[in-house]
């Protein structure tokens, strides 16, 4: 019987979708591809340890040996519960935030606390989405530090494979050139065909 060939493996941040781009996989390419969660804590070990082919990461990442191609920013975005006091506004500043407790636990287990008032989350906005509760309002922080989604991959491991994923990430289409090698290691970011630009509401009660 033959044998199975060994699949493609994707590794993905939090709050990262990649089903637009698995999909355009499989109509092009006879390998299988495999997509795993990863913590953003483990973004680079999933690399270098062989984990995953390619993985979209969280910057900053130790780029060293590493092709990383910025693809987008997300806006930060505050969680509160229902009643809170900054749910009355539109946007938020960091300074509106002064004297909150943060809450640095996981998402899980954060979100049950910021629920029974123990504090807030500061997160970006594609993972808040994930974890909408109607108890909970999320509100942008206007001036808090966006966050910028990449892909990355071993430069020496940059094989056709890799190649066809990066150029699909990218918008190239299937009857386009392949070449992902010759290409410097950080590119101009791009948007994601998934994303969309954010337009900040005005302050206000």
């Amino acid at each position: 019987m033959p044998t199975n060939p060994t699949p493609f493996r994707v590794a993905i941040v939090p709050g990262v979708n990649p089903g637009k781009w698995t999909r355009a996989w499989a109509d092009r390419r006879r390998t299988p591809i495999e997509v795993t969660p990863i913590g953003q804590a483990d973004q680079l070990a999933a690399l270098t340890e062989g984990r995953a082919d390619v993985a979209f990461v969280r910057l900053p990442i130790d780029r060293a040996n590493l092709n990383v191609i910025r693809l987008y920013e997300e806006v930060a975005v505050v969680v509160v519960p229902r009643e809170h006091p900054i749910s009355l506004y539109d946007s938020v500043t960091t300074a509106d935030l002064a004297g909150e407790t943060i809450r640095q636990e996981p998402v899980d287990a954060a979100i049950d606390l910021v629920v029974a008032g123990a504090g807030i989350m500061l997160l970006p906005q594609s993972i808040a989405r994930q974890h909408t509760r109607r108890d909970l309002e999320v509100r942008p922080v206007t001036d808090a530090p966006v966050t910028e989604v990449a892909i990355a991959w071993l430069a020496e491991e940059t094989t056709p494979d890799v190649e066809e994923f990066v150029g699909i990430v990218r918008g190239r289409t299937a009857a386009s050139s392949r070449g992902a090698s010759g290409e410097p290691q950080e590119a101009a970011p791009r948007k994601s065909a998934q994303q969309k630009p954010v337009q900040t509401p005005r302050r206000g009660r």
